[in-house]
């Protein structure tokens, strides 16, 4: 008999998961029709020069990375091998939303005629499509970064660290 409950509690369990995925998706219909405004909002941001660089280097990482095609996870693998490529650009459109001052996004947002609001709410939906763990170590990469950089700096590795890594390959 309790095995019988265990098989029912399962099956419950399984529907409800589509279902819940189903809804998942349908939540994101108004944000993915948005999508093409939030490109010009970021291109506009990129090409902002008060935009740090450092934050348009990591969205040219990431660009490069889907170009790449060199993914974390393969993508033979169900579910998990698209997913890393969906993780990495919302990982580094959020960190390089982060980076950009409150003042110059309040700017771009006006300009286009985007309300800050609806911007906010669809920024945190898709923010909770990364695991949380993943979010926390990721927002401390650029202060780890940081720390490696000035390391590197004090130390004098810098110009034997560029010269080890522009060598070129003698066995061409």
């Amino acid at each position: 008999m309790a095995a019988n409950d265990n098989d029912d509690r399962k099956k419950r369990r399984g529907s409800g998961g589509a279902v819940r995925r189903a809804l998942g998706f349908l939540a994101f219909l108004p944000v993915a029709s948005r999508a093409p405004l939030y490109t010009r909002l970021m291109w506009e941001l990129v090409r902002d020069e008060r935009t740090p660089a450092g934050r348009k280097a990591l969205l040219a990482g990431a660009l490069g990375y889907l170009l790449l095609g060199r993914d974390l996870i393969p993508d033979d693998i169900p579910v998990l091998g698209g997913l890393d490529d969906l993780v990495v650009v919302i990982v580094a459109v959020d960190l390089f939303l982060d980076g950009v001052p409150a003042d110059v996004l309040t700017e771009k947002l006006i300009a286009l005629g985007i309300d800050r609001a609806a911007f906010e709410q669809d920024v945190a939906q898709i923010r909770r499509l990364t695991p949380g763990p993943i979010r926390r170590l990721v927002r401390r990469l650029p202060h780890a970064f940081g720390i490696a950089d000035r390391a590197v700096k004090a130390t004098g590795l810098g110009p034997r660290i560029r010269s080890f890594v522009s060598k070129e390959d003698s066995i061409a």
